[in-house]
């Protein structure tokens, strides 16, 4: 017996509202746990039953690792290799490499829209559009975009877009992957039980349509509704006054930072986000990120999910100071006072 029609789910009104923030179809956006959910479900449900031996999934060298490790277990079952994109010096892409790269033999690239340490904004849409030109599957990782500047995913032309609501002030735990229709209609469910089916019997299942054939179970009902009332937030903030804000914090801390002696910022991308990675010469990231701390900055230190970037930099740790919209000039010089403190501290 076929179920009862279902009311509007409590989940719609965020849907609807993130759908018009990034510029795309409601029934295009399937709502998730965050970034790291969202590219396993390409990995699984689209990756995994189309690439086999002698196919290549293309990614850079600035890739967090919810962006890389999918996509090695994918190869690791289907046979395909990964082939990795350099980058330069100054933490940009080499532009000319990465299409050079883009070979008959690649099926799937899979970039950061921002990178998480090296605040490198990579011109989408242009990438995108090369992809595009080859027949190349595209997965952008939109995590550090998407609270920081107007994203206009219609306009990058991808095929695929993850994102985390706890990064765009929402709740953590919630998330979206943005897909061509075309894509979800095609891909089998990543996960199985409730409300991802129209009828279910012992002799088989009939799909619900997409993105609800990939929601199953009780969503994160009260999650979801927060991450409408951030994407309310944000649209009044006005995502273009973000930017501009957070790239005054960025020149200001910069060209701060810059007088420290001994410190090195990792990353400076002429178009980059409002995070910078540091080191200073002689001390232990941890150490300065534990003496900060009893200064009352908050820095995060370690490999910040990205061990392969930073071995090709050839260093253990950074520290990285992130910055938003709500932060002040003089926070930033607040944070600097400190660190030149604690340095005279560690010698």
């Amino acid at each position: 017996m076929r179920s009862a029609p279902r009311p509007p789910t409590p989940t719609k009104g965020a849907r609807g509202k993130l759908a018009r923030f990034l510029n795309v179809r409601g029934d295009e956006l399937v709502l998730c746990s965050g970034t790291t959910f969202a590219i396993n479900l390409v990995a699984y449900s689209w990756a995994l039953p189309r690439l086999k031996a002698g196919d290549t999934i293309l990614v850079s060298r600035m890739e967090h690792h919810a962006n890389i490790v999918p996509w090695q277990l994918v190869a690791e079952r289907t046979g395909a290799t990964i082939k990795v994109a350099g980058i330069r010096e100054d933490g940009t892409l080499d532009l000319d490499a990465l299409h050079a790269a883009m070979t008959g033999d690649v099926k799937l690239l899979a970039l950061t829209h921002t990178s998480n340490v090296l605040g490198t904004v990579n011109p989408a849409r242009e990438i995108c559009r090369e992809a595009r030109k080859r027949g190349i599957v595209t997965v952008i990782d939109g995590s550090q975009a998407v609270p920081h500047r107007k994203v206009d995913i219609a306009a990058i032309g991808c095929d695929f877009y993850a994102l985390t609501g706890h990064k765009m002030c929402g709740p953590t735990g919630t998330g979206a992957l943005w897909a061509r229709r075309e894509h979800l209609q095609a891909m089998p469910p990543f996960i199985g039980g409730g409300e991802m089916i129209k009828e279910v019997s012992f002799d088989g299942t009939v799909f619900n349509d997409p993105p609800h054939k990939f929601e199953a179970g009780t969503p994160n009902i009260a999650g979801f509704v927060g991450l409408g009332a951030a994407v309310d937030y944000l649209d009044a903030l006005g995502m273009a006054n973000v930017e501009a804000r957070e790239a005054e914090l960025l020149a200001h801390a910069t060209e701060e930072l810059d007088k420290v002696e001994g410190l090195r910022i990792f990353g400076r991308a002429p178009e980059k986000a409002a995070v910078v990675s540091f080191l200073v010469e002689g001390a232990h990231a941890h150490d300065l990120a534990t003496l900060l701390d009893l200064e009352g900055v908050a820095v995060r230190s370690g490999q910040h999910c990205a061990h392969p970037l930073l071995q090709w930099y050839g260093v253990a740790a950074t520290l990285r100071a992130s910055f938003a919209f709500y932060n002040t000039h003089d926070e930033v010089d607040r944070f600097v006072a400190a660190l030149q403190k604690v340095r005279k501290l560690l010698g």
